[in-house]
């Protein structure tokens, strides 16, 4: 099973945004995803440097791919979409809407926005060119198993989410903007005082979710590491970790040593949660239980919470 990094999810600086890609180079997983997911008005802050990080990540001998926007909506957004294909990598396309705009015979894959809940869909993917899918967050194991063997029949390689907050809703509406009394085309980039996305609680006090200027997110950290024999049953060709801010290349590397078999879940889940004390994590929905139930011990911030 490979290690796939997503793209990024958030809004960092540009020299941020370099340097955490410099350091996924020497790190231990095969492909990296990158390029702008969330909001369009992001990327222009690094979209100058998408040529020298796709070289440096190639260069370090990682499968590279740029993803399409979760939601597009304006002509410019469409534009950029058809110029993804201009910098000669695959694309991961996580909005349907984004095929019509990419020249024939650009190679494809497909992101886990995309609602690949079944065999049909997943075929259909394939006939349009898809070579491997995340699937969807929400799916239970017993639903991966059934669309891994189907892939598996068409040559598509089936990914899953292996760490990362959840991605749960886009909206066109921009949560952050309106939490800081802003229209969402004058939002002065209030995401970025985010970089993990801001904390969302109940009325009650308990964790809740996270916003992250159009999109909605976990508040938990979904962690496959108590799945992975599961999930090697089941015909998963890789594992998907979403960036985050704090520690991310350690955090690749107990993936890589785990998937090695050189550490168990639960040694990987405790250094997970040394790396940083804050996130709560959860099994997400592969158990087919409560998304947010997690199989092992939480940081003591949050236990009882």
């Amino acid at each position: 099973m490979d290690l796939t990094v997503g793209p990024n999810q958030f809004f960092w600086s540009a020299d941020r945004w370099t340097e955490f890609y410099d350091d996924l180079a020497a790190s231990k997983v095969d492909r990296v995803v990158l390029g702008e997911l969330v909001c369009s008005k992001r990327l222009p802050f690094f979209q100058e440097r998408i040529p020298d990080a796709i070289s440096t990540l190639i260069d370090a001998g990682k499968e590279v791919a740029l993803t399409s926007l979760a939601l597009v909506t304006l002509k410019r957004e469409r534009k950029q979409t058809a110029a993804l294909a201009e910098m000669g990598v695959e694309i991961e396309v996580n909005d349907l809407t984004a095929l019509p705009h990419l020249p024939e015979g650009t190679p494809i894959s497909v992101g886990p926005l995309v609602n690949t809940y079944n065999e049909g869909t997943l075929a259909w993917l394939a006939s349009k060119g898809a070579t491997r899918i995340c699937l969807p967050p929400e799916l239970p194991l017993t639903s991966v198993a059934t669309l891994a063997k189907v892939g598996a029949d068409l040559g598509v390689a089936i990914e899953v989410w292996g760490h990362g907050r959840l991605p749960l809703a886009i909206s066109g509406r921009c949560y952050h903007a309106r939490l800081h009394k802003r229209t969402k085309d004058n939002c002065q980039f209030a995401c970025e005082d985010d970089p993990d996305g801001l904390d969302v609680r109940t009325l009650e006090g308990q964790p809740f979710l996270a916003m992250n200027g159009v999109q909605t997110l976990s508040d938990t950290y979904a962690s496959a590491a108590h799945q992975i024999d599961a999930l090697t049953r089941a015909g998963v060709s890789a594992l998907r970790l979403s960036p985050q801010s704090k520690g991310f290349t350690q955090i690749c590397d107990q993936y890589h040593q785990l998937l090695d078999g050189k550490l168990s879940g639960a040694e990987v889940a405790d250094a997970i949660c040394g790396i940083d004390s804050n996130i709560r994590l959860s099994d997400g929905f592969l158990s087919g239980k409560r998304g947010v139930d997690w199989s092992g011990k939480q940081p003591p911030a949050y236990q009882g919470s």
